[in-house]
């Protein structure tokens, strides 16, 4: 049969049918909205598919072996997710059954009579992006740590190890002696790849530091201005101005609060924290920080490949969950390390010098950016860094 084309803009379909009147009146009822390139066969299909950019949907009738081409799509890992409708004189239980049993997307009558075509490519096309962008992530925050990098880690930190050990064993056991509470303390990181593992240090809080944590917001140097107090009568502003009830109420551990109070809250709250002269320091914890002593046992996470020498700090995961905008996910796309970029350019130098923003943006830029050369710039300037001149 001889192939029609039909080219205005928009969406694309293949239109497999060697009826001319179910042609003529597909073209007549669609083609003013998509484009439509007509084919006389599935085999005339498949060889445009090996050839060209796929369109949005593939539409097929019954009688022409739709049912075989649809199995042979979803055989092949190119075509695997194109969109196929199948079309027939009449609709049947049995047909709807069968092509979705071999993962059809959809079903007309040769006359498209029933049901919306436009609609159904559009969703096609929404999901088609959807996924996309779905792989893009999935592909940004699949990390390959490179054979130069693992090497250099595990001979590095065996031999550390090695080294170091007699100091290892005499550090715990001070700990021990200072505070009551283990000697390593374990904690939930997100780490390359959005990866969540155990992270170890060198205990130097007092045992109840998480609980603590919930009342140092104030203490907390990358804090943004304070939100208003709540008030004895739960309303937001606007619903006080009204005078009325609250009219966008929420049920939160076991109380009634205002929805729009609570997400004013949580979008005021800061993704890192860090404190200055922080009360839940054990008195040894604060000669461990400041000689980065403390995070010694974390070379037991670099040699078993949790992280790296090198690379973003691992953060924790009410630190993480705020990162994952498409903004910010980047972080996560680079190795996680001991000491990284951010460490050496900024730390020790306050809070006017080190903003939330610009930690994020050195994490990126290590992670686009990393190199053998940039890995050994680092390790050569965090030694002078280790001292710190603020007590944090």
């Amino acid at each position: 049969m001889e192939n029609y084309e039909y080219a205005p803009p928009q969406k694309k379909v293949f239109l497999v049918e060697n009826d001319s009147n179910v042609v003529v009146n597909f073209l007549k009822k669609f083609g003013q909205d998509i484009q439509v390139q007509v084919l006389g066969s599935p085999d005339e299909a498949l060889e445009l598919l090996n050839t060209s950019y796929a369109p949005d949907a593939v539409i097929i009738s019954k009688y022409l072996g739709g049912l075989k081409f649809l199995e042979q799509i979803r055989d092949n890992a190119w075509t695997k997710t194109l969109p196929v409708i199948i079309t027939s004189t009449d609709l049947n239980q049995g047909l709807i059954k069968e092509v979705v049993a071999k993962k059809g997307d959809d079903v007309f009558t040769s006359k498209f009579d029933k049901g919306d075509l436009l609609v159904r490519l559009d969703y096609f096309v929404r999901r088609r992006h959807y996924v996309a962008m779905q792989q893009t992530k999935s592909n940004a925050l699949d990390v390959k740590i490179p054979w130069w990098k693992r090497t250099f880690d595990i001979l590095s930190t065996g031999t550390a190890i090695l080294l170091l050990s007699p100091l290892l064993i005499l550090v715990a056991i001070l700990i021990k002696l200072d505070s009551k509470g283990p000697i390593v303390y374990k904690s939930k990181r997100v780490g390359a790849g959005y990866k969540i593992f155990d992270l170890y240090k060198f205990r130097t809080m007092r045992t109840d530091a998480d609980q603590l944590i919930k009342n140092m917001g104030d203490l907390n140097m990358y804090s943004k201005e304070k939100p208003s107090e709540n008030t004895s009568d739960g309303l937001c502003e606007a619903c006080r101005i009204k005078g009325v009830k609250c009219e966008q109420s929420m049920y939160l551990d076991g109380k009634s609060i205002c929805e729009k109070q609570y997400l004013q809250e949580k979008n005021s709250k800061v993704a890192f924290m860090k404190f200055q002269n922080d009360p839940r320091i054990t008195r040894l914890g604060k000669f461990l920080r400041n000689t980065s002593i403390d995070e010694l046992p974390q070379l037991f996470n670099i040699f078993t490949g949790d992280i790296s020498l090198v690379g973003n700090r691992p953060l924790p995961l009410y630190e993480a969950e705020k990162l994952t905008t498409d903004d910010y996910i980047y972080r996560f796309a680079g190795p996680g390390g001991l000491t990284g970029l951010w460490q050496v350019t900024k730390r020790g130098k306050g809070k006017t010098d080190m903003t939330e923003e610009e930690r994020i943006q050195l994490d990126i830029e290590y992670a686009k950016n990393f190199s053998f050369k940039m890995d050994l710039m680092i390790i050569l300037k965090t030694f002078p860094a280790l001292l710190q001149s603020e007590n944090v």
